[in-house]
């Protein structure tokens, strides 16, 4: 299997710290990329400003509560650009919020997954993300995004 190269948009230094963790414990060879607010997740997807040598993610882990532009805001830019549009995006928060679940889905994220608070939770919430996205969904090339 092909390494897969996975966007974090995460401003919380411990959520960083875990998330990686777990993703390096995988047998799966991972690039794991992280960027701490929405306007540097924005730049690096559309590979402009700072961003412009980055390879493309084949998939996005993404926080709602960002410094610079939320969450949201990030979803909405990705998922209305035809050439990033196939990133599949993760949401990955604190939030539990109904109102922020609707509105994910309404902006096309893929999935919504309120992060635990339990460490050893946490740990098997991301395993379990990249045994479903990495091992059993089939993600689209790059040549097509």
């Amino acid at each position: 299997m092909k390494p897969v190269h996975i966007l974090l948009v995460e401003d919380n230094a411990g959520d960083i710290l875990l998330t990686t963790e777990a993703l390096e414990e995988s047998r799966i060879i991972n690039k794991v990329s992280t960027v701490k607010n929405g306007k540097d997740a924005i730049d690096f997807v559309l590979r402009q400003n700072d961003f412009l040598d980055v390879e493309t993610p084949d998939i996005i882990l993404l926080d709602i509560n960002l410094p610079l532009k939320n969450g949201h805001e990030v979803l909405q830019i990705i998922k209305s650009n035809e050439h990033t549009k196939q990133i599949p995006v993760i949401m990955l928060t604190t939030s539990s919020s109904d109102e922020d679940v609707s509105k994910s889905y309404k902006q096309h994220a893929n999935c919504y997954i309120t992060k635990p608070v339990e460490v050893m939770d946490f740990l098997k919430a991301i395993a379990t993300i990249e045994d479903f996205w990495l091992n059993i969904v089939r993600l689209p090339s790059k040549e097509n995004i």
